[in-house]
C-alpha cells in the first residue's frame, strides 16, 4: 500500500546514528562527517584533508594512542583516491578495545594530504606504501620515497586506471 503523504523518491536514506567518538568529536567542536559503519560495527568518520591533523591529534588525547593499520584505495577510474586510518585504543587489562577508522577522500589529480608521522610513528613505512602504490603525497614524512617499487618507477601500480608497462628494463646495481 502506498502512502500519499510520501515523496517520490527512489529511496529514503538511513539514519546513521553518531557513535561515541563521532559524539565527543562534535561535543568538542571538531568538523566531520558519519560514514555508515563496517560490518563489524567499527565507527567510520570522514575528514577533509585540512581537518586530518587537527582531528587525529585529537583522537590521540582522546586515549587512540596505537595506528593499527593505514592504508589507501582508489575508487576507480577519475573518482577519488581514499586514505584511511584505523585506530585502536590500547591499555591495559582491555579485553575489547575501542577502534575508529578514519578516512579522506582526495581529488585523484592532487592527492595530498598531512601525514600523521609525527603523531603515530606507525605511520612511517604505512605512509610509504600508500605513496609507492597509489601516488598520495603525505606531507610532511619525513623520509617519503618508494619502499616496494623501483624508485625510477613510472606511475601508481594500484590505481584502478594504471596501465602495465609492456617491461621494465632492470638497471645495473654495480
Amino acid at each position: 500500500m502506498v502512502d500519499e503523504n510520501t515523496p517520490d523518491t527512489p529511496e529514503t536514506e538511513a539514519i546513521i546514528q553518531a557513535g561515541p567518538v563521532s559524539s565527543w568529536l562534535t561535543e568538542n567542536g571538531f568538523d566531520h562527517h558519519l560514514l555508515e559503519p563496517d560490518h563489524l560495527g567499527v565507527e567510520l568518520i570522514k575528514v577533509d584533508r585540512e581537518f586530518l591533523i587537527p582531528l587525529a591529534t585529537a583522537l590521540y588525547a582522546y586515549g587512540f594512542n596505537y595506528l593499527q593499520c593505514q592504508g589507501a584505495y582508489d575508487l576507480g577510474p577519475g573518482k577519488e583516491l581514499v586514505s584511511f586510518y584505523h585506530l585502536t585504543k590500547v591499555s591495559d587489562n582491555c579485553d575489547r578495545p575501542e577502534e575508529v577508522r578514519v578516512k579522506v577522500f582526495l581529488p585523484r589529480d592532487n592527492p595530498r594530504v598531512p601525514s600523521v608521522y609525527w603523531i603515530w610513528k606507525a605511520a612511517d613505512w604505512q605512509e610509504r606504501e600508500s605513496y609507492d602504490m597509489y601516488g598520495i603525497i603525505y606531507e610532511g614524512h619525513p623520509d617519503l620515497k618508494r619502499i616496494l617499487m623501483p624508485e625510477d618507477w613510472v606511475g601508481w601500480p594500484l590505481r584502478k586506471d594504471y596501465v602495465s608497462p609492456d617491461f621494465y628494463e632492470l638497471q645495473d646495481a654495480y
